[in-house]
């Protein structure tokens, strides 16, 4: 069992290593087996970190687009507009589109559970969306809390490991 610590801090985390087995299989030269507690540790370290905080500008918003979307190298924008015409407090508080800026914070620590052919990802967290002025000035329109539990399945097929992802909530 690992234990994975913040960068300067070697403090216990939070949890209680549990004792797990290991199935006995003699048919493979090599073995990987990673606990839950492993996991429950390299959470804690990267929320600790700040890791989770991500905050998703213009640009980044159309490197995202290119990379899921390559069929094209259209720019893809994002705007008071967009949001405008989903939430109309939005289109009467920002009649000029502006471009939008999104804050994306995880406020708990993420809890990452095991399960016999999956593990589940429960995410508590915020995002704030803010219009960017033309001084680039950002100026919050609305924070909304988040709540996540998404189901991850791996498995492999013809020697790729392959994921499945399924948001349960």
């Amino acid at each position: 069992q690992g234990i994975v610590y913040p960068a300067g801090n070697c403090s216990g985390p939070p949890y209680v290593a549990a004792p797990f087995t290991i199935p006995d299989q003699s048919d493979s030269m090599l073995y990987l087996a990673f606990s839950e507690y492993f996991f429950q540790t390299s959470s804690f370290a990267y929320y600790t970190a700040g890791a989770f905080n991500i905050t998703i500008a213009e640009e980044v918003i159309f490197y995202l687009f290119f990379f899921f979307f390559l069929q094209t190298c259209s720019y893809f924008n994002i705007s008071t507009e967009i949001f405008g015409s989903i939430i109309p407090e939005v289109a009467k508080y920002s009649v000029t589109p502006y471009p939008v800026m999104l804050k994306l914070m995880a406020t708990e620590i993420p809890i990452i559970s095991l399960e016999q052919d999956s593990f589940t990802v429960e995410i508590q967290g915020s995002m704030e969306v803010f219009a960017v002025l033309p001084d680039s000035t950002p100026q919050s329109l609305f924070t909304m809390n988040i709540a996540a539990n998404t189901s991850i399945a791996l498995n492999i097929f013809d020697q790729k490991l392959m994921g499945s992802l399924c948001l349960n909530r």
